[in-house]
This record gives C-alpha cells, sequence and structure tokens, in this order.
C-alpha cells in the first residue's frame, strides 16, 4: 500500500489513526503492550474506507485479495441496481404480487368448494338410487321347491 500511495490520495479512502486511537483499539482483555522504546507501533497505521478497501484489494495480488475484490464489485452493483430501482417501485412490485396470490388462493377454495359440492351431488344421487332398488319389486317368481316332498305339505306351497 505504502508503494502504491498515489492510488489511496484523499481522506475517503483511508486515513491515518492517532496515538489515542491505538491506545483505545490495542488494549485487550487478556494482555497489555510492552512500555518503552521500540517495543510496540513503529508507525501510525492505516484504517480503510469502503473505497479504500476496494482499491487496496484492487492492488494486492493474492488469491483472498482477489475474491475481496470481486465481492466488493458485486456489492457495488447491487447497491446501484438497489438505488436504480426506487423503492415504491419494489413496495408496488410487492404488493401486486400480493394481491395476485390472494386472488389465487381465492379461486383455489373456490374450485375445492365446488368439487365438494360436486361430491356431496353424486353421493345423494348414489344413496337414492341405492334406496329405489331396496324397495324395488324385483321380480323373482317364487321357485318350487326340490327335493322329497312330504304328503299334504302341496298344499302349503300352493299358499
Amino acid at each position: 500500500m505504502r508503494r502504491n500511495i498515489d492510488r489511496f490520495e484523499g481522506d475517503d479512502f483511508m486515513f491515518e489513526l492517532t496515538k489515542k486511537e491505538i491506545t483505545e483499539l490495542s488494549r485487550t482483555q487478556f494482555a497489555t503492550l510492552n512500555k518503552g522504546r521500540g517495543s510496540n507501533i513503529k508507525y501510525l497505521p492505516f484504517a480503510f474506507t469502503e473505497l479504500g478497501v476496494a482499491m487496496l484489494s484492487s492492488v494486492l495480488n493474492s488469491k483472498p485479495a482477489i475474491e475481496i475484490n470481486r465481492g466488493i464489485m458485486r456489492a457495488f452493483v447491487a447497491v446501484r441496481q438497489m438505488l436504480s430501482n426506487p423503492i415504491e417501485s419494489r413496495v408496488e412490485r410487492i404488493e401486486t404480487q400480493v394481491k395476485e396470490l390472494k386472488q389465487y388462493m381465492e379461486e383455489v377454495l373456490v374450485d375445492q368448494n365446488d368439487i365438494n359440492d360436486d361430491t356431496m351431488i353424486q353421493l345423494e344421487l348414489i344413496n337414492q338410487t341405492l334406496a329405489e332398488l331396496q324397495t324395488k319389486d324385483r321380480g323373482f317368481k317364487e321357485r318350487k321347491r326340490i327335493g322329497y316332498k312330504l304328503p299334504g305339505c302341496e298344499e302349503e306351497e300352493k299358499k
């Protein structure tokens, strides 16, 4: 980064931390830095803004830097697309989708009720037909008994 300082010109890419900020950031819960000359930070570090991270990832030539650069570029494209589509149009699109879903669900429920009504009518017709068949005279003739006939039983058969 220091070799390509021209790429990071201006405060919108990076800025140098102050000694107070460094002491605040270097405090840890488990360890403390050594005090004394030459034992800690030699140069004040830089903090990068979003633009600085994008520029830094384009300067570095390692695989992680390339992946980060791709992610940053995709994020910028996504943000630009979100900003180019006003919120009102997105809300309106969602509202129309919800209305369409409501209409579809109502149609499905109406169709389901129609199927249930048709099924009930068919079941009623089947029950009526079965009742008619049970009460209807089948037209069978009484048969003659077969086998040995006792004398005097012929009169009972004629009845």
